[in-house]
C-alpha cells in the first residue's frame, strides 16, 4: 500500500457542531493517502471525545498539556510528524471530496511550485454559499502575489493552501503575530518566494465566513499585529529588490485600507476598551508606518472618512452620539475580507 502523501492539520478548541462537518469532509476525500492531525487545545465541549469515538486510523489527536492561545496552538504544527505535503484547515471549514485529488494533480503539473491552492467558495454559518473567491491566476510568482495581497486583490485565509512539510519548517511555520492576524499573509508569501504558487481553477473547499478575526480582536492586539506586519514588509523591501518595488508601488493601498477601516472600528469601540488608542493616534501611527516604508506622499488624515472619524472621536459629545446611533442602527461595516 502506498505511503500517505498528505497531512491535513486541524488546530481546534471547542469545535462544536462545525468540527463534525469539517472532519467528515476530510475523511470523505477521494484521494486515500493522507492522515488527519488534530491539535486539540483543551476542548471542553466534547470535541476530542467525539473525534476519538470515530475510531478512524487516519486520525491522530495531539492534545495540549495546558490551555494555549491561538498562536501557541498553531505553533505546534512544527513539532508533529507530518507527511511529505501538508495543509491546515479551520475547524469550521469544509473540504469538497476531490480537494486532495485536485491538489495531487496540481503537484504533478507543477513540481517546481512551493505553494498550491484551489479556488473556493465562501459559505455562511448555515453552510449556504455567499460568493466565490476572487479569481486567481494559475501561476503566480512572489512579486505578483505580494501585489495582490497589498491591493486586496486576492482572498487569503488559513485554509486550503498546500505546501511541502520541509518548506513549512524552513519558513519557520506560521509567524506568531497576535491572534495570527496577517500571519497567513507572511507565511504564504514566504513559501511562494521559495518557488511559485500554483492554483487550480476548480472550487475544492468552502471557507466559512463569520465576523472576521480582525473585527473580534481587541484594538491593542490588532494594532500590535499590524505593526509587526509593517516591520515584515520593511524587512522584505530591504532584502529583496523585486519585492521592494512592489511595496513602493502598492503598500499605500493596504495602509490606506486599514487606516480608514480601523479608525471606524475604534470609533465604534468605547474608550474603556481601547487601552489608550484613539483615532488620532492611530492616524499618527499609520503616517509613521508610511514613512518607514518610504511612502512620502501618504497622509492618513486626507483619506475619505478618516478626518471625520478623528473629529468625532476627539469630541466626547459627538463620540457618545455616534455610539448611540450605532447601537440603534447596528450594521456591520468592518470586515477584512
Amino acid at each position: 500500500m502506498p505511503a500517505n502523501r498528505f497531512s491535513i492539520i486541524l488546530p481546534v478548541r471547542n469545535g462544536g457542531t462545525y468540527v463534525k462537518e469539517c472532519v467528515h469532509s476530510i475523511l470523505a476525500q477521494t484521494y486515500p493517502h493522507f492522515n488527519l492531525l488534530v491539535l486539540d487545545n483543551c476542548s471542553t465541549d466534547g470535541t476530542t471525545e467525539w473525534i476519538n469515538s470515530l475510531g478512524d486510523p487516519r486520525i491522530v489527536v495531539y492534545p495540549a498539556e495546558k490551555s494555549l492561545n491561538i498562536e501557541q496552538n498553531w505553533a505546534r504544527i512544527l513539532d508533529v510528524p507530518k507527511n511529505e505535503f501538508m495543509t491546515c484547515i479551520g475547524h469550521d471549514d469544509v473540504l469538497l471530496p476531490g480537494y486532495l485529488e485536485e491538489i495531487n494533480s496540481l503537484i504533478r503539473k507543477h513540481p517546481g511550485a512551493s505553494l498550491y491552492q484551489t479556488h473556493f467558495n465562501f459559505i455562511d454559518a448555515k453552510g449556504d454559499k455567499i460568493r466565490n473567491c476572487l479569481p486567481m491566476a494559475g501561476v503566480e510568482f512572489a512579486p505578483v502575489f505580494l501585489e495582490k495581497l497589498l491591493t486586496r486583490g486576492i482572498d487569503v485565509n488559513g485554509t486550503g493552501f498546500m505546501t511541502r512539510s520541509r518548506d513549512y519548517v524552513i519558513a519557520g511555520g506560521i509567524p506568531p503575530f497576535p491572534n495570527l492576524i496577517f500571519a497567513d499573509f507572511a507565511l504564504w508569501l514566504d513559501l511562494t518566494r521559495m518557488g511559485y504558487k500554483a492554483t487550480s481553477l476548480q472550487n475544492c473547499f468552502s471557507y466559512r465566513l463569520h465576523q472576521s478575526m480582525t473585527a473580534t480582536t481587541s484594538p491593542e492586539r490588532f494594532s500590535a499585529a499590524f505593526e509587526i506586519f509593517i516591520g515584515y514588509l520593511r524587512a522584505l523591501r530591504d532584502r529583496d529588490p523585486s519585492l521592494g518595488e512592489v511595496i513602493n508601488d502598492h503598500a499605500a493601498a493596504i495602509l490606506s485600507y486599514y487606516c480608514r477601516s480601523f479608525s471606524h472600528k475604534l470609533l465604534r469601540t468605547p474608550l474603556s476598551q481601547r487601552h489608550g488608542l484613539t483615532v488620532a493616534n492611530w492616524i499618527g501611527k499609520c503616517n509613521t508606518y508610511a514613512q518607514q516604508l518610504g511612502l512620502a506622499s501618504f497622509n492618513g488624515s486626507a483619506l475619505p472618512g478618516v478626518q471625520l472619524a478623528g473629529a468625532i472621536d476627539s469630541n466626547a459629545i459627538a463620540r457618545g452620539l455616534f455610539l448611540l446611533f450605532k447601537k440603534l442602527y447596528a450594521k456591520p461595516i468592518w470586515s477584512d475580507k
